[in-house]
């Protein structure tokens, strides 16, 4: 019998269809979002900022109410406007714990960039927000904030402490809204259109959290 030859062409065309696949398995591995899972809890909560309040929409158009919409179940707005890290940890006993979380739509840190606050505050007190929820067996989806106007300082921070605390994670949710005139309500807060934007990044994730 003789052996099979196999020619030059024929060892490229099996290196890059293993480069490839390599490839293609490395960028599924590593862009896959990590789903929280609740253990336990009734209510879902979205708590935070301006954002979760909703500030820039018409009535029912911010993406907490359209995804309770969408979803068919109520989801509690305990946003606040103004709301920095550190008012959220100091509430969040009252206006999170206290109500029985299954899921935590955790949205805040924007305000503490704009007043300066050092960001190594920042993120030690939403891992102590994060910690504080996950100690209720309750499931935390982080939506990911800018850390400026003109650059986002806060991006590899954001991705760092959702792996190391392993929730949920959006990152940068004002990304393709944020400076465009027709998603914008004013500088900061996005109008309908915009939380329409917002929602549909969310709800998939949402989704899948619910459904576990």
């Amino acid at each position: 019998m003789c052996p099979m030859r196999i020619t030059n062409s024929q060892a490229i065309i099996v290196v890059l269809s293993v480069l490839i696949l390599g490839g293609v398995f490395y960028f599924f591995s590593a862009n896959r979002s990590y789903i929280d899972k609740p253990r336990g809890g009734s209510a879902i909560i979205a708590f935070g900022d301006s954002l979760i309040e909703g500030v820039g929409a018409s009535s029912g158009n911010d993406f907490v109410s359209l995804l309770a919409r969408e979803l068919q179940m109520p989801i509690i707005n305990a946003g606040i406007s103004g709301d920095t890290t550190f008012s959220a940890l100091a509430r969040i006993g009252r206006d999170v714990l206290s109500r029985d979380p299954k899921i935590v739509i955790l949205l805040v840190g924007g305000n503490d960039a704009i007043r300066r606050y050092k960001p190594a505050d920042t993120f030690r007190n939403l891992e102590e927000i994060i910690t504080r929820i996950h100690a209720q067996r309750s499931a935390v989806l982080l939506l990911g904030v800018r850390g400026g106007l003109f650059s986002d300082a806060y991006k590899k921070e954001f991705k760092s402490l959702a792996q190391k605390t392993n929730v949920s994670y959006v990152s940068d949710i004002l990304s393709g809204v944020f400076g465009r005139h027709q998603y914008m309500y004013d500088t900061i807060h996005p109008n309908d259109e915009g939380y329409r934007v917002i929602a549909d990044r969310i709800k998939p994730i949402l989704t899948e959290m619910i459904n576990h």
